[in-house]
């Protein structure tokens, strides 16, 4: 069986005008991890830590300001800033910054004069000067600032008391005026909406003609003075655009080097830096970081058990799996429950094949199937974008070409069961007589359709029987690599465990199949093995040299085989029943298939297009989301759980990302 890959801790002593070469090498190789966590610096930290980090963020901002898409991710091949990219960058963002400080200031112009116009064509229609109303004894007069939608209510509010005026034709200012009497509950209610007094000069009489053009002029200029600005950053951004995108990256590479390297262990002269590697690569890395520094780096190679840290157990190889396009489509699983232990079983092949098989089994319909392939073949060319998941491109078309195969056996096409009929007679007419389908799940009044339904609920049964088989092999592999000998041969999942759970199901199916009685020897094997797993613990601690054997006493392992036989016993039981669901999703399936056929003939035939349709379209969507979950599920807690008592460090190599300057 593949196991995880081979892994190299590797110490590189650099010299300081190096670093950056070497640092820029094991980015763009993308197989180098650190042996403590260093791409996790701050890529911004100021200036004098990280100068490349403060001109990215800068030409991020000019980025923004010029409205120009932003890259997810390299575009070019990556190199770091020079000479004259400096000089360009400095060029760029002062012309966008001096570009940005015009259009602010022009912004601002506009908004003055735009308010200064509303302000006089608020006033133009007041012809009596405002001295000559306030000078009468028994009036008072407000003038002032409200908002338009106020207006009615504050007019209503205020009802015969006082009289309210617009002053412009937006109904922003006002005039209100009241008796002398009535000013306090004049000066209340407008309070109440929000009425802001204006101070107007006495000899006011509202604003001339002359004024108001002028204004409006310079309204006009502003806007256009504006538009030009605007127009003029477009240009720029037209121009410059390829320029300010290479900077970019250039600079994403530049700020990332000056981050690590700002963490790493030196001196005055010389660069410390260790890391994992995969073994394949370390032959390789050494003779290309020799080349460029010309024998300058000094280079150490170690296996894991002789690193310290590792042999002490206080830091874990870091693990990678090494696959083919097809394989590591599938790695996501994994990894999302937990990273396999260093020199373990690659679990990665065992769960592509059962994600796959276990997907089209509940999934089986040929033309939604052929909907998972087509979907997938189009993420696989990128012409499909779907959030991130063309990395599952090929994980799609897996599963569309097992729904496919399970569909043309059950002869469901779209939910129609009609369609692969000729398909489904030719194929069964080569081994005798001709039938409708290949597989039939849907149980009818014929007795044989019955039986051929639980012999489909017995093959689901078979085939967990194999996923678990498969888990318990691997722990046992696992086991013995990790030099735990008593757990291997000991443990609910050893070699005992898995005697006893063969023998159960190899009993079950004489008894069931065979007419088998039981004999004395099925009682002793069964016995035996379950009586030496159940005590376990015990045992385990005897092969593995540990003392005492009994560590808290014999009462105490006898409680404790006890529950461990119920224990034992549970688990395997359900780890089996529980793949009867994958039957169970598979007859829901083409139920469910069955009722939108019922629905196609009841309704008009225009009618029935559109409910195939509808109905296909959410039994894909739903129904493929549930049945994915249900494998996940199938896996996490059948398969994985008989292997995965403890977790290892996924490989997680430093290589350079584009975005990762702005994140950190």
């Amino acid at each position: 069986m593949a196991r995880t890959t081979a892994m190299r801790l590797v110490e590189l002593m650099v010299l300081r005008e190096d670093i950056h070469a070497v640092l820029k090498y094991l980015g763009e190789l993308g197989e180098f991890q650190f042996q403590q966590d260093l791409t996790g610096a701050s890529a911004s930290s100021g200036e004098h830590l990280n100068p490349d980090g403060a001109i990215f963020s800068r030409l991020e901002q000019v980025r923004t300001a010029l409205d120009i898409p932003d890259l997810t991710e390299y575009k070019e091949k990556l190199s770091v800033p020079s000479t004259e990219d400096e000089s360009e960058a400095v060029k760029i963002i002062d012309s966008v910054e001096e570009l940005h400080k015009k259009e602010v200031e022009a912004s601002e112009m506009l908004r003055r004069v735009t308010s200064d116009y509303s302000e006089a064509q608020a006033f133009s229609n007041l012809k009596v000067s405002y001295s000559e109303l306030e000078s009468l004894s028994f009036l008072t007069l407000r003038i002032g600032k409200i908002d338009p939608a106020k207006f009615d209510a504050l007019k209503e509010k205020v009802g015969a008391r006082a009289t309210i005026v617009k002053l412009g034709d937006d109904g922003s200012r006002i005039l209100a005026a009241s008796s002398k009497k009535a000013r306090f509950a004049l000066d209340a209610d407008l309070k109440e909406f929000g009425f802001v007094e204006l101070s107007v000069p006495k000899d006011f009489k509202g604003i001339p003609e002359d004024v108001l053009i002028s204004l409006k002029n310079k309204k006009t200029e502003a806007v256009q003075k504006l538009s030009e600005i605007q127009e003029e950053r477009k240009n720029f951004a037209e121009t410059h655009k390829k320029e300010l995108l290479h900077l970019l990256q250039v600079y994403s590479v530049g700020s990332q080097i000056h981050a690590v390297e700002g963490n790493l262990e030196s001196t005055e002269f010389v660069y410390r830096i260790t890391g994992w590697i995969p073994a394949y690569e370390s032959r390789q890395v050494m003779k290309d970081l020799d080349e460029l520094t010309k024998g300058h780096t000094g280079i150490r190679e170690f296996l894991p058990h002789e690193v310290e840290s590792v042999a002490s157990g206080q830091e874990k190889v870091p693990v990678q799996l090494k696959h083919g396009k097809l394989i590591s489509s599938f790695e996501r699983l994994i990894f999302s429950y937990g990273s396999p232990l260093y020199g373990t079983v690659d679990p990665t092949p065992f769960v592509a094949i059962f994600f796959t098989v276990l997907f089209g089994i509940m999934f089986g319909d040929a033309g939604q199937g052929f909907v998972f392939l087509i979907l997938g073949i189009l993420m696989a060319c990128k012409v499909v974008k779907l959030a991130g998941w063309e990395k599952f491109a090929l994980v799609f078309i897996s599963i569309g070409v097992s729904s496919t195969i399970m569909g043309l056996l059950t002869g469901e096409f779209f939910a129609n069961a009609t369609v692969l009929v000729p398909f489904s007679r030719w194929v069964t007419g080569l081994f005798g007589t001709p039938r409708d389908t290949i597989l039939e799940l849907m149980p009818s009044g014929n007795p044989e359709s019955i039986k051929r339904m639980f012999m489909f609920f017995g093959f689901t049964i078979a085939v967990g029987f194999v996923i678990n088989t498969c888990g318990i092999i691997i722990n046992i592999i696992n086991q013995f690599a990790l030099g735990k000998k008593g757990k291997a041969v000991f443990g609910k999942t050893g070699l005992t465990g898995a005697i006893f759970f063969w023998y159960v199901i190899v009993f079950a199916v004489r008894v069931a199949l065979f007419g088998h009685s039981p004999a004395l020897y099925d009682w002793i094997v069964m016995g035996v093995s379950l009586f030496l797993t159940a005590f376990g613990e015990p045992f385990e601690r005897l092969v593995d040299g540990e003392r005492p054997v009994l560590e808290n006493g014999l009462f105490s392992a006898v409680i404790a085989a006890i529950v461990e036989i119920i224990e034992v016993i549970s688990s395997y039981l359900s780890n089996t029943v529980s793949f009867l669901r994958v039957g169970a999703f598979a007859l829901a399936h083409a139920v469910l298939g069955y009722i939108i056929e019922m629905m196609v003939e009841i309704v008009p035939p225009a009618g029935g297009i559109l409910v195939s349709i509808i109905g296909n379209g959410i039994v894909i969507v739903l129904e493929g989301m549930i049945v994915a979950i249900q494998v996940v599920r199938l896996q996490y807690y059948e398969f994985f759980s008989k292997f995965f008592s403890e977790t290892g460090r996924e490989f997680k190599p430093f290589r350079f990302e584009y975005k990762s300057a702005v994140q950190a």
